[in-house]
């Protein structure tokens, strides 16, 4: 017969396993990275904020509201090959980045987007590694995450948004929660 404490220790490990396991299956965080308040959102959020670093760890002035997936712990975004994220990473090889998570709205307001709302910085945030991605497979897998993120909305962006990283014109950029 079993004891109570044999019980509560399966229990434990048994639980234990299961939180190992959410934490590894893709399109979860590892246990190093993203901060657990920002998983949920991850999930379900429209947007994440991203701001290159500068070499001391100072945060660039662009601070953008963009699309993005969650794919294999990982931030993925597909943009024109113009902008200053890509232009940060490939030129001046910014390859850190802060990302805010969350649903706060257009950083750049008014007519004339002058003006800045700086919301964002009171959701979840971390620090990344910033890399291209390269590879095809991962591609069609954040389109898929596109296709149902911003339904009624991608509509009008699916073809530029594959043709454009098959022809260079936009790029994908990972980045990889430290």
């Amino acid at each position: 017969m079993a004891r109570a404490s044999d019980l509560d220790r399966r229990g434990f490990l048994a639980a234990a396993a299961g939180a190992a396991a959410w934490l590894v299956a893709p399109g979860r965080a590892r246990a190093k990275g993203a901060p657990p308040d920002a998983l949920p959102l991850l999930e379900k959020s429209k947007f994440v904020y991203i701001s290159p670093l500068l070499a001391g760890g100072a945060e660039s002035s662009c601070h953008g509201e963009v699309w993005f997936g969650w794919l294999d712990g990982a931030v993925l975004i597909n943009t024109r090959r113009g902008t200053w994220k890509t232009r940060a990473l490939r030129d001046r090889k910014l390859e850190r980045a802060r990302i805010w998570v969350g649903d706060h709205g257009r950083w750049k307001t008014g007519l004339t987007g002058s003006g800045r709302d700086e919301s964002f910085r009171q959701a979840p945030h971390f620090d990344a590694q910033a890399r291209f991605e390269t590879d095809r497979a991962v591609l069609d897998r954040l389109l898929a995450q596109y296709e149902t993120r911003y339904a009624g909305e991608f509509d009008r962006w699916r073809e530029d948004m594959r043709t454009g990283v098959y022809s260079g014109a936009r790029m994908l950029i990972r980045y990889q929660p430290d």
